[in-house]
């Protein structure tokens, strides 16, 4: 993986990105030679449309990222990357359509927008066929010795056996500390040279998964290894790059203390996280304000009660403050006050609720806090305070989530979108977690573009 301000990035999606951006810039020129052929039987290039072609292949290209074409399951199953590149690309002629209306210089006629969107889908769709067997195989996977053969050797095996792994396990090497899980594994006493080992098997990469590391660490081992030009990682760095989260059941305090992250120096992007949130918080609100309005009389006529709802949460460094949101449940959901976690079809959930919850119209009025800054766009959800009790009491490091603004939608939200128990609180605080520590605003910027997809395929709305 390559590491982009603070974010991992595959190398397969880093170079298949490349490779669409190339062919979208050259769909848009094919669309404007082909017509300028077809009306005036020549072609004509020329430097002075490169605004224009830029305009369509990133636009386009954000549109992708944001319905997921680059996903595990968009790279693993054709009939998935078609579908969200038809998506995408209609998304992305209609980003167009605003852009092209607010600075016209930048316009794409209709006739060669079609073309071009046809030449943009045919090519993608032909460069995923052809390459598809090379992502699949092993041409791009970092291979990785694991020193360690029990339960944590054991998950980095389960780890590089599930789609889209970025790497490959070329050997285990039990260190007797503790019980064998890996049967493959080979013994430490039966390899003379462990760094030669190491060479002989083309790992690039050797990954530290003892079971008990207290005076256990092999130092003369790894020092030889490392100046051999093979890169060392601890398991916790190595599982936070593969998946994204923070792995609780590996994490030691010392880990989280010295590695890099949760960096003080964040001044100017905070600066500019706020100013964004209050432009387009104030932005919203005024295009929303009627469908908010009308959404509340239909939930007024729909059951007994106020359309709107207030609600304690726990915010930045532990703060309680109210949200506003539009009502989606029955008035007596919640019997003396009692918080009870959200379940998937809950009967608590109206008509009109069920349809707002999946379309996220009832997180609107949430703005108002984003406004207030109270709460941010991106960061994670906010909990009700007898929740956040509970789960500080029964999860490590749960308070840490609140070092950074609470938010609207976050790394969790689109990376695991149920969260109607202690386990899942437990996945959804490991995404937390990666959040709080990789922030950039970069990540945020790839989490609101990825809420698109959240939204358009609702499998996990609550």
């Amino acid at each position: 993986m390559i590491r982009l301000f603070k974010h991992y990035v595959p190398h397969t999606v880093l170079l298949l990105g490349l490779i669409d951006f190339a062919l979208l810039f050259l769909a848009a020129e094919g669309g404007w030679l082909l017509r300028n052929w077809q009306v005036a039987g020549r072609i004509d290039p020329s430097p002075e449309r490169v605004p224009q072609m830029l305009t369509f292949a990133v636009t386009l290209q954000l549109a992708m990222v944001g319905v997921g074409v680059y996903a595990i399951d968009a790279l693993w199953s054709m009939r998935i990357a078609v579908a969200r590149l038809v998506v995408s690309i209609s998304l992305g002629v209609l980003l167009l359509s605003l852009i092209f209306f607010l600075v016209p210089t930048l316009t794409i006629w209709r006739s060669n927008l079609l073309y071009a969107m046809l030449l943009a889908l045919c090519s993608l769709v032909t460069a995923r066929l052809l390459l598809g067997k090379t992502f699949d195989g092993n041409a791009f996977k970092r291979r990785v010795l694991i020193l360690g053969a029990g339960p944590r050797a054991a998950r980095v095996e389960t780890l590089a056996r599930r789609n889209g792994a970025s790497f490959m396990v070329v050997g285990y090497v039990a260190m007797n500390d503790g019980a064998l899980a890996v049967q493959q594994a080979v013994n430490r006493a039966r390899i003379a040279n462990l760094s030669d080992h190491v060479v002989k098997l083309g790992a690039s990469e050797v990954v530290l998964a003892l079971e008990e590391r207290r005076n256990a660490l092999p130092l003369s081992d790894l020092l030889r290894i490392k100046t051999a030009g093979v890169n060392v990682n601890e398991l916790s760095s190595f599982l936070e790059r593969e998946t994204g989260r923070v792995d609780l059941d590996s994490l030691n305090p010392s880990w989280l203390i010295f590695s890099d992250g949760f960096s003080a120096g964040r001044r100017i992007s905070s600066a500019s996280k706020r100013l964004f949130d209050i432009l387009v918080s104030a932005l919203i609100l005024i295009l929303t304000s009627p469908l908010i309005l009308a959404t509340a009389a239909l939930v007024k006529l729909e059951s007994k009660g106020p359309a709107f709802f207030r609600q304690r949460r726990v915010g930045l460094y532990g703060q309680p403050f109210d949200i506003l949101k539009l009502r989606s449940m029955r008035q007596d959901a919640e019997v003396g006050g009692v918080a009870v976690w959200a379940q998937k079809d809950d009967p608590r959930v109206t008509r009109v609720g069920a349809i707002i919850r999946k379309l996220r119209i009832d997180e609107l009025p949430q703005t108002w806090s984003v406004l207030k800054g109270e709460m941010s766009f991106v960061g994670p959800r906010p909990e009700r305070p007898q929740f956040v009790s509970d789960l500080e009491a029964r999860l490590p490091y749960y308070s840490e989530r609140h070092m950074v603004k609470p938010g609207i939608t976050g790394w969790a939200q689109i990376n695991y979108p149920y969260g109607a128990s202690i386990e899942d609180a437990r996945h959804k605080l490991e995404y937390d977690l990666y959040y709080a520590k990789n922030y950039t605003p970069f990540l945020d910027l790839l989490i609101l573009l990825q809420t698109v997809r959240v939204v358009l395929f609702p499998e996990g709305a609550r």
